[in-house]
């Protein structure tokens, strides 16, 4: 679902089921965008994404019985708004992306990344903070 206007995805674009996606305005993905949308996949606002992102909402356990039956959870991602995504990057079951952040191309986001970070790295670390700006 877009909330805004001027969302742009290039394809190609996949998603498991699509229907539990939320895109803020202006929201831009490069190509390759991968959401897999077992949990709710909320992006904010003028949200920019590289190619070969990755979202992953959906998780399964360890455990080889409970893979075999077809057992599968969700956890929302949530990601805020003015936030830049580098190519590569691979988000998580549960995380939540602070508004104001950017994150290094190749980065593996395991957990939360406050407001007004920088992450990088797998898994990714906040490596600095950013000047909050004001909502437009």
């Amino acid at each position: 679902h877009v909330e805004g206007d001027e969302a742009f995805i290039e394809p190609p674009f996949f998603v498991d089921y699509g229907c539990n996606i939320r895109l803020g305005a202006r929201f831009y993905a490069n190509f390759n965008l991968t959401i897999l949308d077992c949990g709710i996949v909320t992006i904010g606002d003028r949200v920019m994404f590289g190619p070969n992102v990755s979202i992953f909402a959906a998780t399964h356990e360890t455990e080889v019985q409970s893979r075999r039956d077809n057992i599968e959870y969700a956890s929302p991602v949530v990601i805020g708004d003015d936030c830049w995504v580098g190519g590569s990057v691979i988000i998580l079951p549960g995380v939540t992306i602070g508004e104001g952040c950017t994150v290094a191309a190749g980065s593996v986001v395991t957990k939360d990344i406050p407001a007004w970070s920088v992450a990088m790295g797998i898994p990714a670390k906040v490596v600095r903070k950013v000047t909050p700006v004001p909502k437009p």
